[in-house]
């Protein structure tokens, strides 16, 4: 009775882990048969569970959603691994921080001695990288609404503000109409979040575009759905990484210096640290802004990328690109 029991809690797990599963993988998973699998389905159908059957040579199995689902299980790896994940995921979204410290202590609670023994064991206290610097916290609103437009394919409208904050009027300079937008992907990357969407506001008949979800403002969807276009890399984080226009802005480093760099715009953005900008120039020119705790640092940045590059200012980073140079000479 312990064997199958353990079994059935294993199977359940399994089951919430993906979405369906054929039966004799399944059923190898469990080191069973897949007589004694359908046995443990029926068990767990008995228990409330709503497992359903999918029709094919095989057979598969998968969990229904719904609200007579009784409370979800996690095995000792998925306890341990949300544990730590509260304790980690940096607090980039309003309000977030409170949720998941009572998250934490939810699951904590209803966990065996054994499993809380091994949670407790690893909590830590999480210290900010100081090469990572987050934007602005974003509003949960926006996330929502960001969030269920590009689940439900539909068009999305919002104002996108300025790197300084401010949204210009329309006789302002810089000033941007309303963005009408195909929503695709939400990607963070290096502290920041980003939406990758088709902006059906740029001319001639729209493009792939880049926003910073923290400068998004009055997101709605407008009811209207559209098709989901072919992405325009299959590795959306990739994507995201290389485009030098997805709207940062200078970390508040104490050094922070500007070069022209002999490279493509693409390479430098998929190598430059969080908190720099990047600028394309020409296919192989980009004025790159970066900064680090001294000067000396911002200048080995620079050397890191192995590239012919020219300093715009300020005099302080010439005069350390000279001193690291006699430096490694010197080495």
């Amino acid at each position: 009775m312990a064997t199958t029991s353990a079994r059935a809690l294993r199977l359940l797990s399994l089951l919430q882990s993906r979405r369906e599963w054929p039966g004799p993988v399944l059923a190898g998973r469990l080191g069973v048969s897949t007589r004694t699998l359908r046995r443990d389905v029926e068990s767990l159908r008995e228990l409330g569970y709503p497992v359903r059957t999918a029709m094919g040579p095989e057979g598969g199995y998968r969990l229904a959603p719904g609200s007579s689902l009784p409370p979800m299980l996690f095995d000792d790896e998925q306890a341990v691994a949300v544990a730590l994940a509260l304790q980690t995921v940096p607090v980039t979204v309003s309000g977030v921080d409170e949720g998941a410290a009572r998250a934490l202590a939810t699951l904590t609670q209803v966990m065996p001695a054994r499993l809380r023994a091994e949670v407790d064991s690893v909590r830590l206290t999480a210290v900010r990288n100081y090469w990572d610097f987050a934007g602005p916290p974003i509003d949960p609103d926006v996330l929502r609404a960001v969030g269920s437009a590009v689940h439900r394919a539909q068009v999305l409208r919002f104002d996108h503000l300025r790197a300084d904050g401010t949204c210009p009027g329309p006789r302002e300079p810089g000033f941007m109409p309303p963005r009408q937008v195909e929503p695709h992907h939400l990607v963070l990357w290096a502290g920041r979040w980003y939406l990758l969407a088709y902006d059906l506001s740029l001319p001639p008949g729209g493009e792939w575009a880049v926003y910073r979800v923290d400068r998004i403002r009055a997101a709605a969807a407008t009811g209207r759905c559209f098709a989901r276009r072919p992405l325009p890399d299959p590795d959306v984080g990739h994507y995201v990484m290389t485009r030098h226009d997805r709207g940062d802005t200078p970390a508040p480093w104490q050094c922070l210096g500007t070069v022209v760099m002999e490279l493509p715009a693409d390479v430098v953005a998929r190598w430059a640290p969080g908190g720099s900008v990047v600028e394309r120039l020409g296919p192989q020119r980009t004025r790159f802004t970066v900064g680090a705790w001294s000067w000396v640092g911002v200048a080995g940045i620079l050397a890191t990328f192995g590239a012919a590059f020219t300093v715009e200012g300020p005099v302080e980073l010439r005069d350390a690109c000279r001193e690291i140079g006699r430096r490694l000479d010197r080495a």
